[in-house]
C-alpha cells in the first residue's frame, strides 16, 4: 500500500448526511461528496493486511462475508490514495459493472469482513467505491461500449434488474445481440421500481447507466410481459439463447384476520405506485399515499425500512413498524465473529428520519400483527399486535409463540406488508416449462447457470432466491459467461 500507516493516522470518515428533517422534505438523494483531500486518506486507511478478506465474496453462516462480485478493493483504495482516478474506475469497472448501484444500496459485507474492522473502524469502502463511480461519470470516462465485431447471435435476457443489465452488459461485450425485455414501463427492475428515489436516482442514476447501455447496441423493450402479451414458447424459437433474470417479486402474505381489508398493501406495490408517480408527474398522484394516515410497516429489512423513509415523505401521521426478531446487540456476540456479517444494531436512514420526525426509533421488536381491524366500511382502522417469544418446536426449529396478554391496538389506515419474498412468479416458467426447486426458485447450478431446457439460463434472484443487488450482480455475470460458452464453444468472459 501507499500509505502503510494510513490506519493508524486518520479516523473513519464519512460525509455527514443532510439533516433528517430537511431531506424527508424531498426526494432527492441525501449523500453529499467528501472533499478529495479526504477521500484519499480513507483510501490511505486501507491496511497491507495480507489476506485481504474484503474481496473474499463467501457465505458464512447464511450471510454475504466479503464482495461477491470480488472487487479488488485494495487496489483501487490505493490507487484513491494516490490520487489516480481514472485508473481506479478502471479497476472497478473490472468486476463491478454498475458501482454507481452497488455504492449507493449495497450493505457493503465487503466492510463487515475488513481486517481493520476486527479491532477498529472498518474502512469506509463503499463511499470510497461510490466516489470513484461518480467522477467517472463527471469526467466523462464512462462510454458506451459498441463490440467491434459482432458474433450473430440472439439472446433474450427477461428481466432488467441487476441480474438482467449485468447479464445484457456482458453478453453484449461478447459481440451478441441482445434484446431486454422488462414487463414494467421503464427498464431497471428492482433498480427503478423497488428502491425509492432518495436512495437511488432514477433519471440520474439508473436512466443514465441504461441510456450508455442503449447506446452500446443492447435493445430494450419495455411493457412486455413475457408468458402475457409475449408469448413465451417465441422466445426459444427466435433467439439462439435466452437468460432468466425474473427476479424473486412473490410477496410473502400474512394470512391473519382482515388482510382483505382496503388499506392493507404489499410493500412493493407501495413503493412501485410512489415511484412511478414522481417520475410521472408529481409524488401527490400515488394512488396509495401515507398523507395524514397512521401507518404501520410490518418487516424490518430493506423493504421495510425503504417503506419508512417514503411514508414520511408523503407525510404520514404516525408511524411504527413492527419486528418479529428481537432487537441485535450494539457489538457483535459472541456467535457473530469477525470476518461474518456483523448482525448488529444499526439506525439506517428511514429510522434516523422517523426518530427525528417523531421521537423515537418506529421499530417494535419480538412482535407480529395479530389481527387487521376495519371500519364499517372495510377500510382499515386499527391493528392488533402481540408480542412473541422464540421457542424450538418438535422439530427443533426456533419459531415464534405468541405472549398471552401482550396484545395491543394501535391506529392504523394503512398498513404495508414487507416481509420478503418466497421466491420468482410461476406462471412464466411454467408456460417455458423450466423446472423449479423445493423452494420454488429456478433449477441451476451455481456456476453453471443452465437449466433443464437447451440454451435457457437463469441468474439472481429467481434461481438463487431473495438476495442482494451484488449477489444479482455476480450471477448475471456468471450466467452471460456459460451463455457465452453455450454460444460459441468458449468464451473470454470473466
Amino acid at each position: 500500500m501507499g500509505k502503510p500507516t494510513g490506519f493508524i493516522e486518520y479516523l473513519r470518515e464519512l460525509p455527514v448526511d443532510r439533516p433528517p428533517l430537511a431531506r424527508i422534505a424531498d426526494w432527492k438523494e441525501f449523500h453529499p461528496h467528501l472533499e478529495e483531500k479526504r477521500l484519499r486518506q480513507q483510501g490511505a486507511r486501507c491496511m497491507d493486511c495480507g489476506v485481504p478478506f474484503c474481496h473474499t465474496g463467501k457465505l458464512i453462516s447464511g450471510s454475504a462475508s466479503g464482495c461477491p462480485i470480488n472487487n479488488v478493493i485494495p487496489e483501487w483504495n490505493d490507487l484513491v490514495y494516490r490520487g489516480l482516478w481514472r485508473e481506479a474506475l478502471d479497476r472497478l469497472h473490472m468486476t463491478n459493472n454498475f458501482p454507481e448501484f452497488t455504492g449507493r444500496v449495497c450493505p457493503a459485507p465487503c466492510e463487515g469482513s475488513c481486517v481493520l474492522g476486527i479491532n477498529d473502524p472498518p474502512v469506509t469502502i463503499k463511499n470510497i467505491e461510490a466516489e470513484i463511480i461518480d467522477r467517472g461519470w463527471d469526467e466523462g470516462w464512462v462510454l458506451p461500449e459498441v463490440p467491434k465485431v459482432r458474433t450473430g447471435k440472439r439472446v433474450a435476457v427477461i428481466g432488467s434488474g441487476p441480474a438482467g443489465l449485468a447479464a445484457a452488459e456482458q453478453l453484449n461485450r461478447a459481440g451478441h445481440l441482445v434484446t431486454v425485455l422488462e414487463r414494467e414501463d421503464r427498464p431497471g427492475g428492482l433498480l427503478m421500481y423497488g428502491i425509492p428515489n432518495m436512495k437511488l436516482d432514477k433519471r440520474e442514476v439508473v436512466l443514465r447507466r441504461i441510456e450508455v447501455m442503449e447506446q452500446s447496441g443492447i435493445k430494450f423493450i419495455c411493457n412486455a410481459n413475457v408468458g402475457d402479451n409475449v408469448e413465451a414458447q417465441l422466445l426459444l424459437r427466435d433467439f439462439d439463447a435466452t437468460v432468466l433474470c425474473t427476479g424473486a417479486t412473490h410477496p410473502r402474505d400474512l394470512g391473519v384476520e382482515g388482510r382483505r381489508l382496503a388499506g392493507v398493501h404489499f410493500a412493493m406495490d407501495y413503493l412501485t405506485a410512489s415511484t412511478k408517480a414522481l417520475l410521472d408527474g408529481g409524488p401527490e398522484a400515488s394512488p396509495l399515499h401515507a398523507r395524514e394516515r397512521d401507518v404501520v410497516v410490518i418487516g424490518g429489512g430493506d423493504t421495510g425500512t425503504d417503506c419508512v423513509g417514503t411514508a414520511l415523505r408523503q407525510g404520514c401521521r404516525s408511524l411504527v413498524q413492527v419486528e418479529i426478531m428481537p432487537r441485535p446487540p450494539l457489538e457483535r456476540a459472541p456467535d457473530n465473529p469477525w470476518p461474518e456479517w456483523p448482525k448488529v444494531y444499526k439506525l439506517d436512514y428511514g429510522q434516523e428520519e422517523a426518530a427525528a420526525r417523531f421521537g423515537a426509533d418506529p421499530r417494535v421488536y419480538v412482535t407480529t400483527v395479530q389481527k387487521f381491524v376495519g371500519d364499517a366500511d372495510g377500510r382499515l382502522a386499527e391493528i392488533v399486535t402481540v408480542e412473541v417469544r422464540w421457542e424450538r418446536n418438535a422439530q427443533g426449529q426456533f419459531v415464534p409463540v405468541e405472549v398471552p396478554g401482550t396484545e395491543r391496538t394501535r391506529p392504523a389506515q394503512l398498513a404495508l406488508l414487507a416481509m420478503g419474498f418466497l421466491g420468482p412468479e410461476q406462471p412464466l416458467l411454467n408456460d417455458l416449462g423450466v423446472e423449479c426447486d423445493a423452494r420454488s426458485n429456478v433449477r441451476a447450478e451455481h456456476g453453471r447457470y443452465s437449466t433443464n431446457l437447451k440454451g435457457v439460463f437463469a441468474a439472481g434472484d429467481c434461481r438463487r432466491g431473495q438476495s442482494l443487488v451484488v449477489w444479482a450482480i455476480n450471477e448475471g455475470r456468471g450466467a452471460a459467461r456459460e451463455c457465452d460458452r453455450y454460444l460459441m464453444g468458449r468464451t473470454d468472459l470473466p
